[in-house]
């Protein structure tokens, strides 16, 4: 089986598995996901859909919060971690929002990597789920997962599987596929337990599967 016929067999099975698996951060605003986005680094998405409210509560549009002192802004987003650079991020994205580009979020991926705080991640994530645009979003569950399937071969860097994956994941099924990876590392294929490979719907085309199985059949010999 080639990468790309392996990559369209898994976008199958996790389709049939997670058929409602969206973004887990909770927005109804481009601008919105753009700040929690930022917040969700090193931080639960659960945790940053509290914390927003208040924020957002208190700034409700992309001029008020533009105008926030950054100190105002830190005081609220501080449980989140690492407050103080977010804060800053989160100010500066706001301004240059409200300032070169009429309080509204672009549409252009290379646009959106000019805002402060926003990388590839963020970016690939605002071109999926708002603009329904092709993504690849290669957060920390899609560079474990694609690596253990054998998607990728010994990639860590985010931009370097994002590439890889490029070549073969149909460009439309990109952002569904990165989001079923989310629910599925969380559930099933995890980092901080040994992943749960008798309930995965991938087990018998799993790469990292099929080594053990090898591996502990040279043993019994």
């Amino acid at each position: 089986m080639t990468k790309k016929q392996l990559a369209l067999e898994v976008i199958e099975r996790l389709r049939v598995e997670y058929p409602d698996a969206d973004c887990t951060l909770d927005y109804d605003q481009a601008w919105k996901l753009l700040v929690s986005v930022r917040l969700a680094a090193q931080c639960t998405d659960a945790r940053v859909n509290v914390i927003v409210e208040k924020l957002f509560e208190k700034y409700p549009d992309v001029e008020a919060l533009a105008g926030a002192p950054v100190e105002d802004i830190e005081d609220i987003v501080r449980p989140c971690g690492l407050g103080r650079s977010k804060a800053r991020d989160i100010s500066a994205c706001m301004i240059m929002l409200r300032d070169e580009f009429g309080g509204r979020v672009p549409e252009d991926f290379d646009a959106l990597m000019k805002l402060p705080g926003v990388g590839r991640k963020s970016a690939n994530l605002i071109m999926g789920d708002v603009f329904g645009k092709p993504a690849i979003v290669t957060d920390t569950h899609c560079i474990r997962l694609t690596n253990r399937i054998g998607l990728v071969d010994g990639i860590k860097e985010p931009k370097k599987v994002e590439m890889a994956l490029w070549k073969i994941i149909p460009p439309e099924e990109g952002s569904d596929f990165c989001h079923r990876l989310v629910y599925h590392g969380r559930e099933v294929c995890t980092a901080r337990t040994t992943p749960y490979c008798d309930r995965c719907c991938l087990e018998d085309i799993c790469k990292k599967k099929g080594l053990e199985t090898k591996t502990k059949a040279k043993t019994k010999k």
